[in-house]
C-alpha cells in the first residue's frame, strides 16, 4: 500500500501508538514527534557494535537505542518509563516473547 501510494486516511487514523524505524537507514538515534491524535511514538535506531562495560569488564556488544516520546496529557511519564524498562528486558531476553 505505502509503496504504491494507495494508502488512505483509514489506514493512517485510529491508532494510539506509533513506531518510527530509521535504523534501517543506519541512523543511530533520533527523536520522533508524536503524531496528532496518538499517545506516543517509539523511535528505533540502528543496531551498532560498541564496546561496553559489563560486570566490570570491557566487552563488545550490539547496542540499539530507542527513544519514547509521549503526550503527557495522555500518558503519565512513569508508565512510559515502565514501558521502556519492559521493552529493554524483552529485547535482551527474546525467548520470553
Amino acid at each position: 500500500m505505502v509503496k504504491d501510494g494507495s494508502i488512505g486516511d483509514a489506514e493512517l487514523t485510529g491508532g494510539n501508538f506509533a513506531v518510527s524505524n530509521l535504523g534501517m537507514f543506519c541512523v543511530e538515534h533520533f527523536a520522533a514527534l508524536v503524531p496528532p491524535g496518538m499517545a506516543a511514538i517509539l523511535a528505533v535506531g540502528a543496531i551498532q557494535d560498541e564496546v561496553v562495560v559489563q560486570d566490570g569488564k570491557i566487552v563488545p556488544a550490539s547496542v540499539m537505542r530507542v527513544t519514547l516520546m509521549s503526550d503527557h496529557r495522555v500518558v503519565d511519564g512513569m508508565y512510559a518509563a515502565s514501558f521502556l524498562v519492559e521493552l529493554k528486558r524483552l529485547l535482551e531476553n527474546p525467548e520470553e516473547l
